[in-house]
């Protein structure tokens, strides 16, 4: 069945970081997003490289494989380019990026990926993410050895295991064909999306029934709501029928590193690349910010990352657990703290029909109560005259225990007999000059 496609392609630096080493592209039949790493030294560079040598084949081909063909070894002739230009330029090592695209021949895709890209495809109810990321935590949930929720806090989740571009072996590209029908929504993104924006917030965009556009605007936002740390790169793909109307005019489309050209620049009076963009004078004077990392994909070495990553989360889990003990004898003592203050404080109440001395502070938190009956005076407050009811049922606040006692002194000035011999002792001890406040 004749499709159409309808495309839209936005990439943002972020909150963090000063330059954009993200590349993307749609076009007519090629769609793809390319990050690059290596930080100031060539991240973006190597991603810009990557997509302008691959943008030209976009392109009608008579088959799925024709175009898989082209498509694989144009990535590998990018590869060598990457390659070639550390060798001439050694400030360059290190560089390297992703690479996830979609190129379409009818009703078909070829899928091309390596790193950490992703490509989503929602069909009907079906929500799928068709890449599989070429990460180290990756490879240790794919072994069973970490699970994909302890995947998504792991200190090494930016280590690749596979990218195009200075690395002691042949890349490794993941390639097939997708069937594609009418209805399928595609959306291609950098990890400063998925990295940072949960599955389930991506798949209810998608569900969306507002254009590719407008979903990936608002999903850009989402990243930016989530603190945008890395840049963040989205292409959607939408396919419809070929009959079905539609103001979507397909051009080439270059966002992000992608859209500046790789130049010779002089760097601190050495000759080095950079892209020719105006607002990204100043970071050739900055340091590298990048914190995507590659290693080689073999067993040894995935053996000894993982040692030192067991390491890592021992001593972090440490750190918390210390970190927690910390914080929890700091509250209790200032709960203690503040539950010792209200306990030098008094007040005379009534308690079952009798005025009693409290200790602490009337006020209480939920079921806690900061006070309690500290002495029984034995006086009945309904023998007490009205205006010293009236003080009673409102409590009087005392300074001190004394303060008490001459409140009490001063409720019974009129009916001394209610006072009993031992509270009038230890009124007389106080002595009678206190004020009784309410």
């Amino acid at each position: 069945m004749p499709i159409k496609l309808v495309t839209y392609a936005v990439s943002d630096i972020g909150r963090v970081r000063s330059s954009n080493q993200d590349g993307g592209y749609t076009g007519y039949q090629l769609h793809f997003v390319a990050d690059g790493m290596g930080g100031h030294a060539g991240g973006d560079i190597a991603s810009a490289m990557v997509s302008q040598r691959v943008a030209p084949i976009d392109n009608i081909y008579a088959t799925p494989e024709d175009a898989g063909s082209v498509l694989l070894s144009t990535l590998l002739e990018a590869n060598a380019v990457l390659s070639s230009t550390v060798k001439a330029h050694p400030e360059m090592a290190g560089m390297g990026t992703t690479f996830s695209g979609l190129m379409f021949t009818g009703d078909k895709a070829v899928v091309a990926h390596i790193g950490d890209s992703r490509i989503y495809r929602m069909r009907g109810d079906a929500f799928e993410q068709v890449t599989t990321d070429h990460t180290f935590v990756q490879r240790l949930v794919d072994t069973g050895r970490i699970t994909p929720a302890e995947a998504l806090v792991h200190p090494r989740r930016n280590v690749l295991m596979r990218v195009l571009g200075d690395t002691p072996e042949t890349p490794q590209v993941d390639s097939w064909v997708l069937d594609v029908l009418p209805g399928d929504r595609f959306l291609l993104c950098s990890d400063g999306l998925c990295g940072y924006v949960s599955d389930e917030v991506i798949e209810r965009n998608m569900r969306s029934l507002a254009e590719g556009s407008t979903i990936a605007e608002d999903l850009l936002g989402e990243a930016l709501e989530a603190g945008a740390p890395d840049n963040v790169t989205i292409v959607t793909v939408d396919v419809l029928t070929a009959e079905t109307p539609t103001d979507h005019e397909a051009q080439p489309t270059y966002v992000g590193s992608a859209a500046n050209d790789v130049v010779i620049a002089d760097r601190k009076g050495r000759r080095g690349l950079a892209l020719l963009n105006p607002r990204k004078i100043g970071d050739l004077f900055r340091g590298s910010e990048e914190t995507t990392d590659f290693v080689p994909e073999s067993d040894e070495f995935l053996e000894k990352v993982l040692a030192d990553t067991r390491k890592r989360i021992f001593n972090r889990k440490i750190r918390q657990v210390l970190t927690i003990v910390a914080i929890s004898a700091a509250a209790i003592g200032a709960l203690w703290g503040g539950y010792a203050y209200t306990q030098t404080k008094f007040y005379v109440g009534e308690s079952a029909g009798e005025v009693v001395i409290y200790q602490g502070i009337r006020e209480s938190l939920g079921p806690l109560a900061f006070s309690s009956v500290k002495q029984s005076t034995g006086i009945r407050v309904e023998d007490l005259t009205e205006y010293s009811r009236g003080l009673v049922d409102r409590t009087i606040y005392a300074t001190d225990l004394c303060d008490a006692y001459r409140i009490l002194g001063k409720l019974a000035e009129n009916t001394p007999e209610l006072i009993g011999a031992d509270l009038a002792t230890s009124i007389a001890e106080c002595g009678t000059d206190g004020q009784a406040n309410g």
